[in-house]
């Protein structure tokens, strides 16, 4: 898809219907000291607590015990909010941390991911790489090699026809996960739908990731 094409659909995914406050979590965020093997630079979903949130910490925990590589985990900082318009901040946010691994930890293998209001902040960087409508820290088309895999869940361009993994740079190396019936993602209306990505779809973008790394 054309990158004009990409850059209406980033816009579009930030206001779209994200009409369900997914269940906050309680977990803290993971982290590791100096490179580690893999970074998971995560995006919450509305309404989590600032962390990687309740899918992003299932998923986290799912590829640790998947690969015996050190794995270290970025929450990606944006209020998580029902201004949409504020994606932007975690799009910004997530791009200056890639590029902070890539020129601090090139040998460390990117994963990047993200749930509902979080996904939609992954299709921005990873599929609109040009700035607009308050994100402006695109990443270079060099990024994509130092990045192993894309997981996201619940992500509102499928609903449009656009999943992420039409991204001619990530597509190859993404799984975009929806639920069945999620009316965030599909045209179901399935309002519970929007919680069930754990443990199963964590499980599987975990093992989907781990064989790519």
């Amino acid at each position: 898809m054309p990158v004009k094409a990409y850059r209406i659909l980033a816009a579009g995914v930030v206001a779209a219907a994200l009409l369900i406050n997914p269940t906050p979590s309680t977990v803290p965020v993971a982290s590791a000291d100096g490179c580690p093997d893999v970074e998971v630079v995560f995006a919450r979903g509305t309404n989590d607590s600032p962390g990687l949130g309740r899918v992003g910490d299932a998923f986290v925990g799912a590829l640790r015990g998947r690969t015996s590589r050190s794995v270290g985990a970025y929450a990606v900082n944006y209020p998580a909010s029902y201004d949409f318009g504020r994606a932007a901040d975690g799009a910004n946010d997530a791009s200056g941390h890639v590029m902070w691994m890539v020129e601090n930890c090139p040998g460390t293998r990117l994963v990047l991911g993200g749930y509902s209001q979080g996904a939609a902040i992954i299709d921005i960087i990873a599929a609109a790489p040009v700035p607009g409508f308050g994100f402006t820290a695109p990443l270079p088309p060099e990024a994509a090699d130092h990045v192993a895999a894309v997981a996201v869940f619940g992500n509102p361009s499928s609903k449009i026809g656009q999943p992420l993994t039409n991204s001619p740079s990530y597509g190859f190396k993404t799984i975009d996960l929806c639920n069945d019936g999620d009316p965030i993602c599909s045209p179901g209306r399935i309002f519970s739908a929007h919680s069930g990505y754990t443990p199963g779809m964590t499980n599987q973008a975990a093992s989907f990731v781990a064989g790519l790394l």
